[in-house]
């Protein structure tokens, strides 16, 4: 199957001819790397000459890391030298005319066969890999963090290789959570963009002892966190889901690019509210944000935190706003916040505490299921927007 990226709604019939009857046209950046991301068949992708050499080079470069067999062929009006190296570099398999259709579909047929030959040497099948889940609030002092921690230590105590993930990238409490003293960050990820792999993922964790979780800590500078790009951070989940059976990647409050970049790649996303009129808000004005922007529903999981608490709402006054279903109610509990002072996860340090088991169902109904290269594919990828706010 080929992908033709291109904004001009007539490129497709243009090219019919050189490209053949496989094919879907794109017009955005964002639709295409969805695609790429929930549709394995995809082999080619064909840019079309309108399409901003940077945005070719960028998608290029992404798939490299995530897709090295996916031929990507650059068409250009007027080909120079700037352009082709700059291609090349990315990736880019060959750079061709616009208008030479039989060149075009030449290079299609030389990019297949590569293809193929690739796919034939990886043994012909799609490695296995891990689940990532994002936790998500609009709003802070919901118990993100908490849960986040404890989910992930529940995981990791079962067998389960596990990471967690600090993308509060000013602010981050993970670490302090679990009380960890980590000797690097996500921030060292940097250094290492474009040549991350297993072996350097695993120099950057802090090992949480008790559990065996792995734990990648927010930088200690919160300075630091516009220094790390939104491609960084996707490429560190990339080479997780590989290295990892579960990737859980702890949030801030807001819609910021890393968090964009996360939600994207994510095969569920756990959205956590509590009994109070401004968390009920932001959570739907948060399901709101998903749905313009094309998160799927599907993959969404609503939790209510200290569901019981007797404070005039009602679970069933915060379906009814939000229209949507709440998958599990948390208790409260004075022993949790006992328990993050002593940087113990309620999950160990209680088993059978009432919040304990509504975090353990959340894990087992929820989040430990289906892995992600086992999922069935939920309709039509394609038609989905694009979460980067670099894409078009």
């Amino acid at each position: 199957m080929n992908i033709l990226w291109d904004p001009d709604p007539s490129a497709l019939e243009r090219y019919r001819f050189a490209l053949g009857p496989d094919t879907t046209a794109l017009d955005s950046s964002g639709m295409v790397a969805r695609a790429l991301h929930d549709n394995p068949q995809v082999e080619q992708v064909v840019i079309g000459a309108d399409v901003p050499v940077e945005e070719a080079c960028q998608l290029s470069e992404a798939a490299r890391l995530d897709r090295p067999e996916l031929g990507v062929i650059l068409l250009r009006s007027r080909i120079d030298v700037t352009t082709l190296s700059q291609a090349l570099r990315a990736g880019v398999r060959e750079v061709v005319g616009a208008d030479d259709h039989t060149a075009i579909a030449d290079a299609l047929r030389r990019s297949r066969e590569l293809t193929s030959r690739l796919i034939g040497h990886a043994g012909g099948g799609a490695a296995r890999e891990g689940k990532v889940v994002t936790v998500f609030s609009a709003k802070g002092g919901v118990g993100k963090t908490t849960l986040s921690t404890n989910a992930a230590v529940a995981l990791a105590s079962e067998g389960h290789r596990t990471l967690l993930v600090d993308l509060d990238l000013s602010f981050g409490d993970v670490a302090i959570s679990l009380q960890l003293v980590p000797h690097q960050s996500i921030f060292d990820a940097v250094s290492m963009s474009g040549n991350l792999d297993d072996e350097a993922l695993r120099s950057l964790v802090t090992r949480h002892e008790p559990s065996g979780l792995d734990v990648l800590c927010a930088p200690n500078d919160p300075g630091d966190a516009d220094r790390i790009p939104v491609p960084t951070v996707a490429e560190v989940i990339k080479v997780a889901r590989r290295s990892y059976d579960y990737v859980l990647i702890d949030t801030p409050p807001s819609f910021t690019e890393h968090v964009l970049a996360s939600i994207d790649v994510s095969d569920a996303l756990v959205l956590i509210a509590t009994l109070d009129i401004p968390a009920v808000k932001n959570l739907r004005v948060a399901l709101d944000t998903l749905d313009m922007i094309g998160s799927p529903k599907d993959a969404r999981v609503i939790v209510l935190n200290k569901a019981d608490t007797k404070v005039g709402l009602r679970p069933e006054d915060v379906e009814s706003a939000i229209k949507t279903g709440i998958a599990v109610n948390i208790p409260n509990s004075l022993t949790v916040p006992a328990s993050v002072n002593r940087g113990v996860p309620i999950v160990l340090d209680e088993p059978k505490a009432p919040v304990a088991v509504a975090i353990k169902e959340l894990v087992e109904s929820h989040i430990r299921t289906q892995r992600a290269s086992e999922e069935p594919d939920h309709g039509d990828a394609a038609a989905r927007k694009g979460l980067f706010r670099s894409r078009r």
